[in-house]
């Protein structure tokens, strides 16, 4: 098991320039530091959506570093990657009474985004800054005590020329081989506490 976990969610990764040429960026860190960085791409694993939740729950459990490797749909994650959230990051295991699993890891956040920055302004179709739409990314780790680091965000990906995407391919690569020597790591808090009592949800056994 890798002390780097990538988990890439593409649903059309073979008309991707953006998410294909960071996924090589990760082969090129795991090549250059073998062992210590793993990819699970969630569309080639699982085209049926069957998540194995044991699977990739055992990868979490072994990981130091998550990454979410993923376009932006719909201000959030692509579908598929939303399943595996909500298979593996389970009640009792990733956070409620005795889900401990997750925490003291940290979760990375590595998105595009089709729409150009300046679109996630007020005065933008999309009405909001970008940062808006990463509560809930933000508020999951939280929940399971994973600390939130920056995201790496690629605004414009439909239209950006090949030295910015290489630009930014290479600041991908040197942040996952240069982790966990980043500088603003020394001065961060560690996750809130988001502690969920066992009340919080109805037995299995009741109705929802």
């Amino acid at each position: 098991m890798a002390e780097i976990l990538v988990i890439a969610a593409h649903p059309q990764l073979t008309h991707s320039r953006v998410t294909r040429a960071l996924l090589r960026a990760c082969e090129a860190v795991a090549a250059a530091q073998p062992g210590r960085l793993a990819v699970r791409e969630l569309y080639a694993l699982y085209p049926d959506y069957f998540i194995d939740t044991a699977a990739e729950q055992a990868a979490l459990a072994e990981a130091a570093l998550v990454v979410w490797l993923h376009p932006v749909h719909w201000y959030s994650m692509p579908p598929l990657m939303k399943l595996w959230l909500d298979e593996a990051y389970a009640f009792g295991w990733a956070y409620g009474p005795g889900g401990e699993a997750l925490r003291g890891k940290d979760l990375w956040l590595a998105c595009s985004t089709g729409g150009p920055e300046a679109s996630y302004r007020p005065d933008g179709y999309n009405r909001y800054f970008f940062d808006a739409f990463l509560y809930p990314h933000e508020q999951t780790a939280a929940l399971v005590g994973m600390r939130w680091l920056p995201p790496l965000v690629l605004h414009g990906a439909h239209r950006l020329d090949e030295a910015a995407l290489q630009a930014h391919v290479q600041v991908f690569a040197e942040r996952l081989a240069s982790w966990p020597a980043w500088p603003e790591i020394a001065e961060m808090e560690p996750a809130p506490d988001c502690a969920v009592p066992a009340d919080a949800r109805p037995a299995e056994a009741e109705p929802r």
